[in-house]
């Protein structure tokens, strides 16, 4: 395998200008310094530092999840029942927990736009780097496409200028929330805590709306399967249920760990990422602790099993609509459009630290004048849109992005656990309490995770694995002969490599 620096390269294939010919200054025979054409090909792929605080990275990690409060979580009664739907999202919470204090000690070691690819570029070499890096961004590419189908069926149930669901809708879902991204990155962040406080708020409204009518009877109403092992009132489908409910316990947090991906625009990123990242994760099971109780508590979980909306369902108990109804509706496009906003921008910022490293082609990674990555954002953007307005199908997108998640979790936490055991002594701002142990806990619960898609979705998980081969191919006989050493992530395994020579 040959690592090689391309940090300048065709500016007809890369959309770079040639570095300029240095000529002697007249009458000194002495040549001019030579223009820097690793510091010039970087310039033209600078996001604009300090743009985001703690509270702005809080709620960026909520913004990401908090759609699947609202909605996707109660398909998993249908395969695991209350109990085995309850258990499954305790162990996605203890691998997300586990998983998040790994990658805070991770992006305070290397505080940069890579994330995920860049911590597995350290520990696990090229290879495990993109294979991170794509895992990473078939999640982030193929979520956007799916919930914007969901915001199309909630405008169309609500009623909202007379739209109907389909591409009219998705069109200006992409164009106009790409334009608040291309606008720039503090409004961006700003726009999206907004959003996502109105849907944390409606959540809190609708638990206490619900509890009030509370039924321990509705959780365990399920019929029960006698033909499955270990079946009961509470497993109705038995043990296997547990399994089969993994990737549904995994809306209550999917999407948390693209956090360190804004850490290039953070402020002290060694000091806040770890931070903000512990905190979204706080209020994640919160609140998946609080909706799933009191929705399931209040209508039953037979009920809420196949429903689109059990938020709303569980409030309208005899079909009426109620004012507490309406608004949890409302708050619920609230969620879904924080959850799309916020998975665009990880999106890009993943397309643009691959791009920029050259895992992917360079011209990608090119900056506005507002240091946006205006086509990490737009060739997404576009790419997501065909998927929705040709397909539709938002719950298979999903499923496919659930399984390059899964993926991605396993190579980071075994990143975490690498680096650990191969360089202890490197210099860590942040420390993952439990150290190894933690991230094992991550990495094994990840592989199960991985496991289980299959289980609930074959094809989707097949559609993901061939988009893999296609994206391994590509970086087999191509880009993996043209990385970029002067980027970021490259330059830091770099680094790694020189020390251990010179230890040897």
């Amino acid at each position: 395998m040959t690592e090689q620096s391309a940090s300048w390269s065709d500016p007809v294939r890369d959309g770079d200008p040639a570095p300029p010919a240095a000529t002697p200054r007249p009458g000194t025979g002495a040549e001019p310094p030579r223009p820097d054409p690793d510091a010039a090909y970087l310039e033209r792929r600078t996001l604009r530092r300090g743009s985001a605080g703690p509270l702005l990275l809080t709620g960026l990690g909520v913004a990401y999840v908090v759609s699947g409060d609202y909605s996707g979580w109660n398909a998993g009664l249908a395969e695991g029942g209350f109990g085995g739907l309850a258990l499954a999202a305790v162990l996605m919470g203890l691998m997300y927990t586990c998983m998040v204090f790994a990658l805070a000690e991770l992006s305070a070691i290397l505080p940069t736009a890579g994330g995920g690819y860049g911590f597995a570029r350290r520990a696990l070499g090229p290879w495990g780097g993109f294979l991170t890096g794509t895992a990473i961004l078939i999640e982030y590419v193929l979520a956007p496409a799916a919930i914007v189908c969901f915001i199309g069926d909630y405008v169309a149930s609500l009623g909202l200028f007379g739209l109907e669901s389909g591409w009219p809708v998705y069109l200006a879902c992409f164009v106009l929330f790409i334009g608040v991204h291309l606008w720039g990155v503090g409004e961006a962040l700003r726009f999206s805590l907004v959003v996502t406080a109105i849907a944390v708020a409606a959540l809190l409204v609708f638990v206490f709306g619900a509890l009030t009518d509370f039924h321990t009877s509705g959780l365990d109403d399920i019929p029960v399967d006698h033909g499955a092992a270990g079946a009961n009132s509470w497993l109705p489908f038995g043990l296997l249920g547990i399994w089969a409910a993994f990737p549904f316990g995994m809306w209550f947090f999917l999407g948390v760990e693209g956090v360190p991906l804004a850490a290039e625009e953070t402020r002290d990123p060694a000091r806040t990422l770890p931070k903000a990242m512990a905190a979204s994760m706080g209020v994640l099971l919160l609140l998946a602790l609080l909706t799933f109780v009191a929705a399931t508590g209040a209508r039953g979980s037979a009920a809420l099993q196949d429903v689109g909306n059990p938020l709303v369902e569980a409030l309208e108990p005899g079909g009426e609509a109620t004012a507490l109804s309406r608004v949890v509706n409302y708050a619920g496009l609230a969620g879904l459009v924080a959850s799309f906003f916020s998975l665009i921008f990880a999106g890009s910022r993943q397309l643009f630290a691959l791009s920029r490293a050259g895992y992917l082609p360079r011209f990608l990674s090119l900056t506005s004048r507002r240091k946006a990555p205006y086509l990490g954002l737009l060739l997404p953007g576009a790419l997501g849109f065909a998927l929705a307005a040709g397909s539709g199908d938002g719950a298979t997108m999903l499923n496919v992005a659930v399984f390059g998640a899964t993926i991605s979790y396993a190579l980071m936490s075994l990143s975490h656990i690498v680096l650990r055991r191969r360089e202890p002594h490197l210099a860590r701002p942040y420390r993952t309490p439990g150290g190894v142990l933690t991230s094992s806990v991550a990495f094994v619960l990840a592989l199960a995770a991985l496991v289980a898609t299959f289980l609930v979705d074959k094809q989707a998980a097949l559609i993901a694995l061939l988009v893999y081969a296609v994206a391994l191919a590509y970086f087999a006989f191509y880009s993996r002969h043209r990385l970029v050493a002067a980027a970021p992530e490259e330059e830091f395994a770099a680094l790694a490599k020189a020390e251990e020579e010179l230890r040897d």
